[in-house]
């Protein structure tokens, strides 16, 4: 039986967001009620408004009040924002501001991107099987400064009339040092294998993402550091992805290497992430947790979306914000499953074989939950 440690009543807030966000939301809420019924978790469930939801009610992205919510809360759960009816807005009012000022003003620095191959899907993979078979990679991604956060930045017109934009990239060592640590910790608990992607050899940020790197490694002796630089760590990820087991890199690589990772495995749609504010001596943190798809608006309300990245992300929250590892072990394993049993969704489901909806996978998910848990009451 997966026991709960910690008899309190979490805090939770909930953020469908645009498109399929609400869909997939609202499915993982019923895995989310499944163990409060069946393992004795509680959890104090708050709604709010974030993304083209909240500024068609608000005119932000995202209000103070929802923030201070987030702040106040043990965990957020992310849909996906985002569509073209907010795409010609100015980019500080686009439905994404909202998720990068609560990664920010919650300080998650550290953004945990999960790729994993399931054995039934190899074939979903524009990838030869024999590279992803058994395909296990975390990718840590710093995701609350470089260039996304740091000024001056503009898009303007200069005295001679040629439009000109900038962006700044810019690290502090203490940015760099605490990403790596959260890195090294998780490695401990796989395979002890860190590498470091940075462009040491032309920025001058990824020689102090380097130096800084080597440092927090040599406090880590058990862990095998590497370096690389990031084009290569791009081409190697198609090549021979197997040879990684945590990269850590900053905020630009990672949302690059992490969505090519990701495609490896056949699907966006089964895949989690977290953000967090960091690892205590437990492994518990606040954090935000969203699967890394976007909001899909094209099948937004058709029913076709897999919810599967979603239920995920909440497993996530199972172990880094619940403190309760052996129930994220259990739904990770239900999980695997209902894929095993040949429940497809559209995007997973091979050309003439039947698919289910968002609603049937989520159907799926919880029967196999009640069988692998014959003890459970509900």
């Amino acid at each position: 039986m997966v026991a709960v440690s910690d008899s309190r009543a979490f805090r939770v807030l909930v953020l469908p967001g645009d498109g399929i966000g609400p869909e997939i939301i609202s499915q993982t809420l019923r895995v989310m009620r499944w163990f409060e019924a069946a393992r004795g978790f509680r959890f104090e469930v708050v709604e709010g408004l974030a993304g083209g939801a909240s500024i068609d009610a608000t005119g932000e992205p995202i209000t103070q009040a929802v923030v201070d919510q987030a702040v106040a809360s043990d965990a957020v759960l992310f849909g996906a924002v985002g569509g073209p009816k907010w795409d010609a807005l100015p980019r500080a009012r686009r439905p994404e501001m909202g998720i990068l000022r609560l990664r920010q003003t919650m300080d998650l620095y550290a953004n945990l991107r999960p790729a994993v191959c399931f054995d039934e899907l190899l074939d979903a993979s524009a990838v030869k099987p024999e590279l992803i078979a058994g395909l296990d990679i975390m990718i840590v991604r710093e995701a609350t400064a470089g260039v996304y956060f740091s000024l001056p930045r503009a898009n303007e017109t200069g005295p001679d009339g040629q439009r000109r934009a900038y962006d700044t990239q810019a690290y502090t060592e203490a940015e760099i040092a605490r990403v790596c640590r959260t890195a090294f910790e998780l490695a401990r608990g796989r395979s002890g294998r860190v590498c470091s992607v940075d462009k040491a050899n032309v920025m001058e940020t990824g020689a102090l993402w380097r130096t800084v790197a080597t440092e927090v490694g040599a406090q880590y002796p058990d862990v095998a550091l590497s370096h690389m630089y990031a084009d290569n760590c791009a081409m190697q990820l198609v090549r021979r992805p197997k040879q990684f087991d945590v990269i850590v890199t900053d905020n630009l690589f990672g949302d690059i290497l992490s969505d090519a990772a990701a495609a490896l495995t056949g699907s966006l749609g089964l895949l989690p992430s977290a953000s967090l504010a960091g690892l205590d001596h437990t492994g518990r943190s606040r954090a935000l947790y969203e699967p890394i798809h976007g909001s899909a608006p094209d099948i937004a309300g058709t029913g076709k979306a897999n919810p599967i990245g979603t239920i995920l992300s909440f497993g996530m929250a199972l172990r880094h914000s619940f403190n309760a590892p052996g129930a994220a072990d259990l739904l990770e394993q239900a999980v695997r499953r209902v894929v095993a049993s040949g429940v497809r969704t559209p995007d997973i489901a091979a050309p003439g074989v039947a698919a289910v909806s968002t609603i049937q996978m989520t159907d799926a998910v919880l029967a196999a939950l009640d069988t692998l848990s014959p003890d459970a009451k509900r």
